[in-house]
């Protein structure tokens, strides 16, 4: 037969409605003034299908609403012909459906009758879906002027007589084909999925029926292309579901596509293309919806692309079956018998690995057939058991298949490490692998719980161009989160547009509520957001809400002053959620709890990033680690860790007060609202700890000297006010102590010195050689010395307070775990 036939499939989706049937007669009016010869095949409007079986078991159930559920879909066919028909052209087509629906009830009376149904009637009952659909297109289409003769397929295709999932007599069935289509000339209209055995009776092709209707007819006369027309744009790299940042597959291969279907993506039902596959016939996947949208071309190569990969799927429900024992090493048949016995009980295996030690065998199933799986290998192995040479079959369930799929995967070196790689950043474990010999698949069993984010990351890895989502979980909205999120908003664009990185802040939290968004929370108006968010802040509650969203790339961010929020770093952390905090209360605490949470942070490979608890965005503690990490050894460290005392003594040299500057200090939000909290000395305190355990010395809060300039008298008031209020009672005191420094040529300095493992924080005096003299306004400074810097120290010196330094340093952790995790 000539080579200008084209066939078109219609899926249920595409005929779901009136609108969309509407928009098929638009794709058809177009392809028919190409002049090419048009089979086009349909399946039944959406849902019908499912319907008639719910029917046809309510009759055989002995339920009397089947009736009425059959007047509603004969009232859903009647319907949608009144719309598309105007009244002088609905004549034939609403005999039909009367006719068709009168025969349909027909025989669900007789099932109700008998109380029963056989595969062979059920296919009878289905088959009205199909053939309803298929004329009320055709009579339309002949309505608006496209010449078409409608084809009920069970003239046409023959197959044997197993009701359910009949196989097709291709030379017959070809035959009859070429017959009818050297006597038909127009465009055909089909019913897809239906067939009849030699005698006529109905028969149904099983799941994918109408697609492979359309391979039939596609490769019984050898057509150009099978154009399959559904809801989404081809073939997406990912499940549009589990994944918001799919794209569409330009071309693939027919080995790509059945094995991206194999792992329950939805692409083709596999036993579907083999016709096509056969004679080389391309197939197109395009969406009925987006006709701009040239859709996904699966033919006998996948062609260049720019990706390593063609796809990632997934079963998201298995079970997994692991057969061991010393006696199975060096032991012929046993994987034949064990394979044999799965056959035998009808139970096929998605995935077989084995170790090369022969000492295991890993078998993934469908879970529903553990049971059965387990007894048949059971007792195909009973002897050995019984001698312990073989293990009890164990069963693991709650499991997903992940499937990384692509011809370009094969000789392609390093890969597979790249799947592995992404997977273990986001602390998922790999519980199976198998990869074929023709390289087209990696695929790992996962805990169920961790598919979505196993398919995230994979995706982000191969397919976004080094772009990558970064999902925030943010506690504290006060001066430094308020600033960081107004910050992140800044950057949003540049970042995604320059660095490829999408920023998403997925939960967020003040000291009231707390709200979320799995894709991310609109940041322009988180005030909003908070505002009107219905949970109740709870620490607990929103570790939980993050770790059950189980996102990958998750970042936690701690911008509170909380004594409670670090005590759920641990939990955090063995999530595999990075965290960044510029709280140093985790840090500050005992020494066992330090050392977990970097325990806890190399296991689960989870970053705990926490430079801004010393010196706000000053590059102090990653410095030091630096210097540690390379073998150089701290000797000293001193520093005015405190930008709010660094303010007030560097002020304090003229004819202004004590009280006078600190209170100034309230007022411009250099101090924290209780400006005794800085006063007391303990904030620089926890600091020096901090930098004290980074070099490596083994100190506890208590081992730290600290002067209190907090006037005794004044430490126990009540209140901010009343100790405010008081405060210039005791100016005299600090007067005294500005000029005796200053008649030695010397300045007041609050400093933090380590030396040789002996930690103080005190008020101290400094003259012009020392490089704390002339620091001014709110700066921090800090001199290390170590046995690289003895003689002169590395001095670090910058802003080291204000809202904007801090929230900066905290986005900047943000970028560099972002960028670990990329």
């Amino acid at each position: 037969m000539a080579k200008n036939y084209e066939v078109y499939k219609f899926g249920g989706s595409s005929v779901g409605s009136v609108e969309a049937i509407r928009q098929v007669i638009a794709i058809l009016r177009d392809a028919d003034k190409k002049k090419r010869q048009l089979i086009v095949v349909f399946s039944a409007f959406q849902g019908v299908t499912d319907e008639l079986i719910a029917v046809a078991e309510a009759a055989a159930a002995g339920k009397t609403e089947y009736a009425v559920r059959c007047k509603e879909l004969y009232r859903r066919h009647l319907d949608v012909a009144g719309e598309l028909l105007k009244k002088s052209e609905r004549k034939k087509t609403v005999y039909f459906i009367e006719d068709k629906f009168n025969r349909l009830s027909n025989v669900l009376q007789g099932i109700y009758l008998v109380r029963e149904h056989s595969v062979r009637t059920l296919d009878f009952v289905m088959s009205f879906g199909e053939r309803l659909s298929a004329f009320i297109i055709s009579e339309t289409l002949r309505a608006a002027g496209i010449a078409n003769d409608y084809l009920d397929t069970r003239q046409v295709f023959v197959t044997d007589e197993q009701f359910g999932n009949a196989r097709i007599n291709y030379k017959t069935t070809n035959e009859n084909i070429r017959l009818r289509l050297r006597e038909h000339t127009k465009m055909q209209i089909a019913t897809g999925f239906i067939a009849a055995t030699p005698s006529g009776q109905t028969t149904t092709l099983g799941r994918g029926g109408s697609d492979l209707s359309a391979s039939i007819f596609g490769a019984a006369v050898q057509a150009d292309r099978i154009v399959i027309w559904t809801d989404v744009d081809g073939v997406l790299t990912a499940d549009p579901g589990k994944v918001k940042r799919h794209i569409s597959i330009e071309r693939m291969s027919y080995e790509e596509a059945m094995e991206m279907s194999h792992f329950g993506a939805r692409v083709i039902y596999p036993p579907t293309m083999q016709p096509a596959l056969k004679k080389k016939i391309p197939l197109c996947i395009r969406n009925t919806f987006n006709t701009q949208f040239k859709g996904t071309v699966i033919g006998p190569r996948s062609g260049k692309s720019r990706y390593p990969i063609s796809g990632i799927s997934s079963i998201d429900d298995v079970a997994l079956l692991r057969i061991s024992g010393s006696g199975m090493v060096g032991v012929p048949g046993i994987a034949r018998r064990i394979f044999a016995a799965l056959a035998q009980n009808n139970i096929s295996v998605i995935l077989i690995t084995q170790a090369s030690s022969e000492h295991s065998i890993c078998l993934a199933i469908m879970p529903q057939f553990c049971k059965r799986a387990r007894a048949a290998i059971e007792a195909e192995l009973k002897y050995e058991m019984r001698a312990g040479d073989v293990d009890p079959v164990l069963v693991e369930t709650s499991l997903s298949v992940i499937a990384v799929v692509g011809e370009n995967m094969r000789h392609t070196p390093r890969l597979a490490g790249r799947v592995f790689d992404a997977l273990g950043r986001n602390g998922i474990n790999i519980i199976a692998i198998a990869q074929g010999s023709s390289e087209l698949n990696i695929s790992a069993v996962i805990d169920r719980s961790d598919e979505v984010k196993a398919l995230n990351a994979l995706h982000d890895a191969f397919f976004l161009g080094g772009s990558k989502a970064i999902n925030l979980f943010i506690v504290g909205t006060g001066l430094i989160g308020s600033t960081l999120l107004k910050q992140i908003r800044r950057q949003l664009k540049t970042l995604e547009q320059e660095k490829q990185l999408l920023i998403r802040v997925c939960g967020l939290a003040n000291s009231r509520r707390m709200v979320f968004a799995r894709y991310g929370l609109p940041i322009t108006n988180w005030e909003k957001l908070l505002q009107k968010a219905e949970e109740t802040m709870d620490g607990a509650g929103f570790v939980e809400q993050m770790r059950s969203f189980n996102l990958p790339n998750s970042i936690f961010v701690d911008c509170t002053a909380s004594e409670s929020i670090p005590s759920l770093y641990p939990k955090i952390l063995k999530s595999s959620i990075s965290i960044v905090a510029p709280n140093k209360k985790a840090n500050a605490k005992n020494k066992k709890f330090y050392r977990k949470l970097r325990e806890i942070s190399r296991q689960s490979n989870a970053l705990f990033m926490y430079e801004t608890n010393v010196g706000a965005s000053l590059p102090i503690i990653n410095t030091i680690q630096d210097m540690v990490s390379t073998g150089d050894k701290i000797l000293k460290i001193e520093g005015i860790l405190s930008g709010t005392l660094s303010y007030i003594f560097n002020t304090f040299h003229g004819q202004k007060t004590f009280s006078e500057i600190v209170i100034k200090a309230q007022q411009m939000g250099y101090t924290e609202p209780d400006p005794r909290e800085d006063l007391n000395g303990n904030d620089v305190a926890r600091k020096l700890l901090i930098l004290a355990r980074e070099s490596g010395y083994d100190l506890e809060l208590k081992d730290i000297q600290v002067e209190n300039l907090i006037p005794v008298k004044l430490r126990k008031s009540d209140g901010v006010e009343t100790f405010l209020k008081k405060l210039p009672d005791f100016d005299e005191q600090f007067e005294k102590r500005k000029q005796a420094a200053q008649a030695e040529n010397k300045v007041l300095r609050y400093i933090a010195s380590l030396v040789n493992g002996k930690a103080v924080v005190s008020l101290q005096t400094v003259d012009k050689s020392h490089p704390f003299y002339d620091i001014k306004g709110s700066d921090n400074i800090i001199a290390i010395y170590s046995e690289h810097y003895k003689q002169n120290p590395l001095v670090i010196r910058g802003s080291g307070a204000g809202a904007d330094n801090t929230a900066a340093g905290v986005f900047a952790d943000i970028l560099r775990a972002a960028n670990y995790l990329s």
